[in-house]
């Protein structure tokens, strides 16, 4: 049985300088996005496409939706084993390769988290657990590139 769940996000361009987009040079691309209830998103293109680096960016986005997706599955089954996490956090690195004809494609994500847990006895089983996140994780598995996992555990007592 599957079940079906409705997303909406508004994106509004706030980057016309007056004359909009009469010359590729005469715009910004700032934008916001915008999703009810929640705070709003300053956006840009990367600073490779004339955007604003102190924004967040379409690919800055897409490798923190794989990140943090990862992250809060990985958590629940941990949750489930008895995996006991106290801290997480993951420096995550993609790749973007630019075509000859100035499109592009994410060639590959690599998650690094780092975790830990408050056990030996948990630190195979912390490891093994990224697989099955990935498997369960709804953007990695809608996009068309692979997405690595090279994680730490260490151990901290409570």
């Amino acid at each position: 049985m599957s079940k079906e769940h409705h997303y909406k996000s508004t994106i509004q361009w706030t980057g016309n300088k007056g004359a909009g987009t009469s010359n590729y040079r005469n715009y910004d691309r700032s934008h916001t996005i915008s999703v009810e209830n929640k705070a709003i998103i300053e956006g840009s293109s990367d600073p490779a496409f004339r955007g604003d680096k102190t924004k967040h960016n379409p690919e800055d986005l897409l490798l923190s939706s794989l990140s943090s997706c990862h992250m809060l599955w990985y958590l629940h089954f941990c949750s489930e084993a008895g995996i006991i996490v106290t801290d997480y956090t993951d420096s995550a690195t993609g790749i973007m390769e630019e075509t000859a004809n100035g499109s592009g494609h994410f060639k590959e994500v690599t998650l690094n988290p780092t975790i830990t847990v408050t056990e030996d006895s948990m630190v195979e089983k912390a490891k093994e657990l990224h697989k099955k996140a990935n498997e369960f994780c709804f953007i990695a598995n809608s996009v068309n590139f692979p997405v690595k996992h090279m994680c730490t555990v260490s151990v901290k007592s409570l």
